[in-house]
Protein backbone atom coordinates (compact mmCIF):
# COMPACT_ATOMS: atom_id res chain seq x y z
CA UNK A 1 0.00 0.00 0.00
CA UNK A 2 1.41 3.67 -0.55
CA UNK A 3 1.01 6.04 2.15
CA UNK A 4 -1.69 7.60 1.06
CA UNK A 5 -3.67 4.85 0.93
CA UNK A 6 -2.75 4.03 4.35
CA UNK A 7 -3.91 7.36 5.68
CA UNK A 8 -6.99 6.73 3.89
CA UNK A 9 -7.63 3.47 5.50
CA UNK A 10 -6.84 4.60 8.66
CA UNK A 11 -8.92 7.71 8.13
CA UNK A 12 -12.25 5.44 6.94
CA UNK A 13 -11.82 2.36 8.75
CA UNK A 14 -12.32 0.33 5.61
CA UNK A 15 -11.44 -0.78 2.31
CA UNK A 16 -13.19 -2.26 -0.52
CA UNK A 17 -11.07 -4.22 -2.47
CA UNK A 18 -12.05 -4.87 -5.49
CA UNK A 19 -11.38 -8.14 -7.54
CA UNK A 20 -8.80 -9.25 -5.55
CA UNK A 21 -10.29 -13.62 -5.35
CA UNK A 22 -9.04 -15.22 -8.47
CA UNK A 23 -11.94 -15.24 -11.17
CA UNK A 24 -11.15 -18.96 -11.76
CA UNK A 25 -11.76 -19.89 -7.92
CA UNK A 26 -15.33 -18.83 -7.69
CA UNK A 27 -17.86 -21.63 -8.87
CA UNK A 28 -15.37 -23.58 -6.54
CA UNK A 29 -16.62 -21.24 -4.05
CA UNK A 30 -19.88 -20.97 -4.31
CA UNK A 31 -20.62 -25.01 -4.61
CA UNK A 32 -18.45 -24.93 -0.86
CA UNK A 33 -20.63 -22.49 0.47
CA UNK A 34 -24.24 -24.24 -0.75
CA UNK A 35 -22.52 -27.76 0.11
CA UNK A 36 -21.52 -26.67 3.89
CA UNK A 37 -24.99 -24.98 4.62
CA UNK A 38 -26.25 -26.81 8.12
CA UNK A 39 -29.64 -26.47 9.77
CA UNK A 40 -30.08 -24.09 12.25
CA UNK A 41 -29.96 -26.54 15.15
CA UNK A 42 -26.83 -27.90 14.24
CA UNK A 43 -24.77 -24.93 15.13
CA UNK A 44 -23.91 -24.72 18.89
CA UNK A 45 -25.52 -21.41 19.74
CA UNK A 46 -28.49 -19.58 18.71
CA UNK A 47 -28.56 -18.39 14.66
CA UNK A 48 -30.96 -15.73 13.09
CA UNK A 49 -33.40 -17.77 11.21
CA UNK A 50 -33.38 -14.53 8.39
CA UNK A 51 -30.07 -15.88 7.13
CA UNK A 52 -28.39 -18.87 5.68
CA UNK A 53 -25.21 -20.00 7.81
CA UNK A 54 -22.64 -22.16 5.96
CA UNK A 55 -19.72 -24.08 7.61
CA UNK A 56 -17.06 -24.35 5.77
CA UNK A 57 -13.42 -23.46 7.46
CA UNK A 58 -11.98 -26.69 6.46
CA UNK A 59 -11.98 -25.97 3.13
CA UNK A 60 -8.74 -25.47 1.44
CA UNK A 61 -9.68 -22.88 -0.95
CA UNK A 62 -11.53 -21.12 1.67
CA UNK A 63 -8.41 -20.53 3.58
CA UNK A 64 -6.61 -19.35 0.78
CA UNK A 65 -9.17 -16.61 -0.05
CA UNK A 66 -8.80 -15.95 3.88
CA UNK A 67 -5.07 -15.77 3.42
CA UNK A 68 -4.17 -13.60 -0.03
CA UNK A 69 -1.66 -11.54 0.83
CA UNK A 70 -3.24 -8.11 -0.43
CA UNK A 71 -6.08 -8.83 2.23
CA UNK A 72 -3.61 -10.01 5.51
CA UNK A 73 -1.45 -6.89 4.13
CA UNK A 74 -4.66 -4.49 4.99
CA UNK A 75 -5.48 -6.59 8.27
CA UNK A 76 -2.18 -6.03 9.86
CA UNK A 77 -1.96 -2.37 8.75
CA UNK A 78 -5.31 -1.98 10.97
CA UNK A 79 -4.33 -4.38 13.77
CA UNK A 80 -0.91 -3.02 13.92
CA UNK A 81 0.84 -6.47 15.39
CA UNK A 82 1.28 -9.58 14.61
CA UNK A 83 -2.34 -11.46 14.63
CA UNK A 84 -3.87 -14.44 13.36
CA UNK A 85 -7.11 -15.54 11.65
CA UNK A 86 -9.97 -16.45 14.24
CA UNK A 87 -12.98 -17.80 12.39
CA UNK A 88 -14.54 -18.19 8.86
CA UNK A 89 -18.54 -18.79 8.06
CA UNK A 90 -20.59 -18.03 5.27
CA UNK A 91 -23.50 -16.22 5.81
CA UNK A 92 -26.24 -15.34 3.01
CA UNK A 93 -29.91 -13.39 3.83
CA UNK A 94 -32.68 -15.09 2.75
CA UNK A 95 -34.71 -13.35 0.11
CA UNK A 96 -36.93 -10.76 2.14
CA UNK A 97 -34.56 -10.43 5.49
CA UNK A 98 -30.90 -9.18 6.00
CA UNK A 99 -32.21 -5.90 7.25
CA UNK A 100 -30.08 -4.72 10.57
CA UNK A 101 -29.39 -1.34 12.65
CA UNK A 102 -26.33 0.26 12.33
CA UNK A 103 -23.80 -1.09 15.03
CA UNK A 104 -20.57 -1.96 16.18
CA UNK A 105 -19.43 -5.29 16.43
CA UNK A 106 -16.42 -3.55 19.46
CA UNK A 107 -13.15 -4.19 19.54
CA UNK A 108 -12.16 -6.75 22.43
CA UNK A 109 -9.23 -5.60 24.44
CA UNK A 110 -7.69 -2.14 22.81
CA UNK A 111 -9.28 -0.28 19.61
CA UNK A 112 -8.02 -1.73 16.66
CA UNK A 113 -7.45 -5.17 17.77
CA UNK A 114 -9.86 -6.92 15.80
CA UNK A 115 -11.01 -6.40 11.79
CA UNK A 116 -13.55 -8.10 10.34
CA UNK A 117 -13.74 -8.59 6.10
CA UNK A 118 -16.70 -9.88 4.13
CA UNK A 119 -15.73 -11.99 1.05
CA UNK A 120 -18.34 -11.66 -1.88
CA UNK A 121 -18.92 -14.72 -3.91
CA UNK A 122 -22.01 -12.65 -5.77
CA UNK A 123 -22.81 -9.06 -6.63
CA UNK A 124 -24.09 -7.24 -4.25
CA UNK A 125 -25.89 -4.26 -3.96
CA UNK A 126 -28.76 -2.16 -2.68
CA UNK A 127 -31.19 -4.79 -4.06
CA UNK A 128 -29.86 -7.89 -2.12
CA UNK A 129 -28.53 -6.99 0.78
CA UNK A 130 -25.56 -5.26 0.64
CA UNK A 131 -23.67 -3.98 3.75
CA UNK A 132 -23.93 0.07 4.55
CA UNK A 133 -21.45 2.00 6.63
CA UNK A 134 -20.28 4.97 7.86
CA UNK A 135 -16.89 5.72 6.92
CA UNK A 136 -14.68 7.35 9.73
CA UNK A 137 -16.96 6.27 12.73
CA UNK A 138 -14.28 3.71 14.33
CA UNK A 139 -12.82 6.36 16.52
CA UNK A 140 -15.06 8.69 18.15
CA UNK A 141 -14.18 11.93 19.43
CA UNK A 142 -15.18 13.07 23.18
CA UNK A 143 -16.90 16.22 21.55
CA UNK A 144 -18.84 13.72 18.51
CA UNK A 145 -22.78 13.23 19.59
CA UNK A 146 -23.85 10.16 21.14
CA UNK A 147 -24.25 7.14 18.67
CA UNK A 148 -27.89 6.73 17.42
CA UNK A 149 -28.33 3.48 15.23
CA UNK A 150 -31.11 5.07 13.65
CA UNK A 151 -29.59 8.01 11.98
CA UNK A 152 -28.90 6.86 8.50
CA UNK A 153 -28.02 10.32 7.19
CA UNK A 154 -24.26 9.52 6.55
CA UNK A 155 -24.54 5.91 5.53
CA UNK A 156 -22.74 4.32 2.26
CA UNK A 157 -24.66 1.66 0.95
CA UNK A 158 -21.88 -0.50 -1.02
CA UNK A 159 -22.17 -1.92 -4.48
CA UNK A 160 -20.25 -4.15 -6.10
CA UNK A 161 -19.31 -7.63 -7.96
CA UNK A 162 -18.82 -11.31 -6.95
CA UNK A 163 -14.38 -11.66 -6.15
CA UNK A 164 -14.61 -8.10 -4.00
CA UNK A 165 -13.65 -8.10 -0.17
CA UNK A 166 -14.87 -5.34 1.96
CA UNK A 167 -12.34 -5.20 5.07
CA UNK A 168 -13.17 -3.02 8.38
CA UNK A 169 -12.32 -1.94 12.04
CA UNK A 170 -15.01 -3.71 13.86
CA UNK A 171 -15.43 -0.50 15.82
CA UNK A 172 -16.94 1.15 12.29
CA UNK A 173 -20.51 1.46 12.25
CA UNK A 174 -21.58 -0.90 9.85
CA UNK A 175 -25.09 -2.40 9.04
CA UNK A 176 -26.60 -5.32 7.00
CA UNK A 177 -29.28 -4.47 4.54
CA UNK A 178 -33.22 -5.96 3.39
CA UNK A 179 -32.82 -8.65 0.77
CA UNK A 180 -35.38 -6.73 -1.56
CA UNK A 181 -34.84 -8.64 -4.47
CA UNK A 182 -34.29 -12.25 -3.59
CA UNK A 183 -31.22 -12.73 -5.39
CA UNK A 184 -28.18 -14.66 -4.10
CA UNK A 185 -25.29 -12.31 -2.18
CA UNK A 186 -23.24 -15.59 -0.43
CA UNK A 187 -20.32 -14.51 1.39
CA UNK A 188 -17.53 -15.57 4.05
CA UNK A 189 -17.97 -13.42 7.35
CA UNK A 190 -14.11 -13.74 8.61
CA UNK A 191 -12.37 -12.13 11.79
CA UNK A 192 -8.44 -11.41 12.09
CA UNK A 193 -7.55 -10.92 16.06
CA UNK A 194 -4.54 -9.48 17.62
CA UNK A 195 -2.08 -12.43 18.74
CA UNK A 196 -2.66 -11.76 22.54
CA UNK A 197 -6.61 -12.32 21.85
CA UNK A 198 -5.60 -16.08 20.72
CA UNK A 199 -5.95 -17.75 24.49
CA UNK A 200 -9.97 -16.28 24.78
CA UNK A 201 -10.59 -16.92 21.53
CA UNK A 202 -9.64 -20.40 21.64
CA UNK A 203 -11.79 -21.06 24.88
CA UNK A 204 -14.80 -19.73 23.19
CA UNK A 205 -14.16 -21.57 19.36
CA UNK A 206 -16.35 -24.18 20.08
CA UNK A 207 -19.24 -21.77 20.90
CA UNK A 208 -18.61 -20.64 16.94
CA UNK A 209 -18.00 -23.91 15.68
CA UNK A 210 -14.15 -22.95 14.50
CA UNK A 211 -12.97 -26.57 13.24
CA UNK A 212 -9.59 -24.78 11.90
CA UNK A 213 -6.29 -24.27 13.29
CA UNK A 214 -5.55 -20.66 14.50
CA UNK A 215 -1.67 -20.79 15.67
CA UNK A 216 -0.35 -19.09 12.55
CA UNK A 217 0.50 -15.83 13.44
CA UNK A 218 1.01 -13.04 10.54
CA UNK A 219 3.12 -9.75 11.08
CA UNK A 220 1.97 -6.10 11.29
CA UNK A 221 2.75 -6.54 7.41
CA UNK A 222 0.59 -9.57 6.52
CA UNK A 223 3.73 -11.91 6.52
CA UNK A 224 3.43 -15.38 7.88
CA UNK A 225 5.38 -15.53 11.03
CA UNK A 226 8.35 -18.73 10.40
CA UNK A 227 8.53 -19.52 14.47
CA UNK A 228 5.25 -20.01 14.60
CA UNK A 229 4.10 -22.43 17.64
CA UNK A 230 0.52 -23.70 18.61
CA UNK A 231 -1.25 -22.10 21.56
CA UNK A 232 -2.86 -24.75 23.52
Amino acid sequence: MSDEQRDQLHRDGYVLMRQVIPHEWLNELRDTFDAGVIPLHEWPVPRETSIRYSLLDLNDTIQAVCRLPALLEVVGELIGESFFHGQVEGREPKPGYGHQRLHRDMSTQRPGDSVCAIIYFDDYGPDNGATRLVPGTHRPSPDDAPFNPNDESHTIQLTGHAGDILVFDVDLVHAGSLNKSGARRRSLMTGYFAAPLHPMMTRSAHLRNVRMRTDDRFSEAGKLLPTTQPTH
